[in-house]
């Protein structure tokens, strides 16, 4: 069985026949790992047509290659302009329709065992602004129309994707922060969950799988979230307090668990560190199987890559099926 296929089976909540598969929300040390530059956002933007297909190329092999020197079973494509904060661009993102042809090109280049995944959005996320909260009280029913929209988009944008060859979406959609759900449970009901169950219907239909990704503690609702149909949700957010062998026993073999390896650690620890947490989840979560190993959240562009890449050593003694564990417990 190749890594894509241990991603599917994970995907489907089963025990894959071969290795936990390795795949990361966004993976943003690119040229730390490559020692190539990727072109993305306003750089990209800047670029006459010939020089953006050539920048688009260029991106795609070195995507692939540091894929296969992580052993991904799975990439998430470039996502659409976004903030990550007022006025700032987020890193890993594309002006207009160039995500959907930097997805053809990857698609066109990449191997049989790489599975391609795509962000639609669909679901509603938090959203702090007096306006919106005002909103959600006096005039419930334009959430309602935002809901909607966010489903009709999303659709839309799955079949584009699948056209350019992804197998997968995401809903980046944080619906909880470090003290527990934004939404009350009405809202959660009326605007969330419902959503939810109808976009991951209608992209399952489409032969596609699901993911929601969401930071913030959301144990109270993890079992209304497997409950939906959605095949996975990424994060399991350690910083907010969850944990992911809790989970595990709350949603069973109903939900795909991605994560949860903590961003801080990979960060500001030490290869050890991160090694030992890694090699933690995977003695105490892999058996079940439906487990996808990753960080937290957005692998970011400062990284010690060598803290990443001792995380993909620990995945190498530890992330195996039907094997022992190597004795070995010394980084290479």
């Amino acid at each position: 069985m190749n890594k894509k296929q241990d991603m599917i089976a994970a995907l489907e909540h089963k025990k894959p026949a071969g290795s936990v598969p390795l795949w990361e929300l966004e993976f943003q040390a690119w040229d730390a790992a490559s020692g190539r530059h990727v072109i993305l956002g306003h750089e990209f933007e800047a670029l006459s047509k010939t020089e953006q297909e050539r920048a688009m190329y260029s991106n795609a092999e070195i995507l692939l290659s540091v894929s296969s020197e992580m052993c991904y079973a799975a990439l998430l494509s470039p996502n659409a302009y976004w903030n990550q904060a007022p006025g700032q661009l987020a890193y890993y993102c594309m002006p207009g329709d160039t995500r959907f042809r930097q997805l053809e090109i990857l698609n066109e280049l990449r191997s049989d065992d790489l599975m391609l995944i795509a962000t639609t959005g669909g679901i509603i996320g938090a959203d702090y602004s007096m306006e919106f909260c005002c909103r959600m009280v006096d005039d419930p029913e334009s959430i309602d129309v935002l809901a909607q929209n966010g489903i009709k988009g999303a659709i839309e944008s799955a079949k584009r994707f699948q056209d350019c060859g992804a197998e997968a979406v995401i809903s980046p959609s944080d619906i909880a922060d470090n003290s527990g759900p934004f939404f009350k449970p009405e809202y959660m009901e009326r605007w969330i969950l419902p959503y939810l169950s109808e976009w991951s219907d209608r992209i399952r239909k489409m032969g596609m799988y699901t993911i929601l990704h969401s930071d913030g503690n959301l144990t109270k609702y993890m079992d209304a979230i497997a409950s939906t149909g959605v095949n996975a949700i990424q994060a399991i957010d350690p910083v907010a307090g969850m944990n992911m062998r809790e989970v595990r026993d709350i949603v069973g073999n109903r939900l795909c668990l991605c994560g949860n390896i903590d961003c801080g650690t990979i960060l500001r620890g030490k290869p050890n560190d991160v090694y030992d947490a890694t090699k933690n989840l995977l003695t105490t979560c892999k058996e079940d199987g439906g487990l996808v190993l990753g960080a937290s959240n957005a692998v970011q562009p400062e990284i010690p890559i060598e803290n990443y890449r001792a995380m993909v050593s620990a995945w190498k003694q530890y992330g195996r099926y039907g094997e022992d564990s190597m004795e070995d417990d010394n980084l290479p």
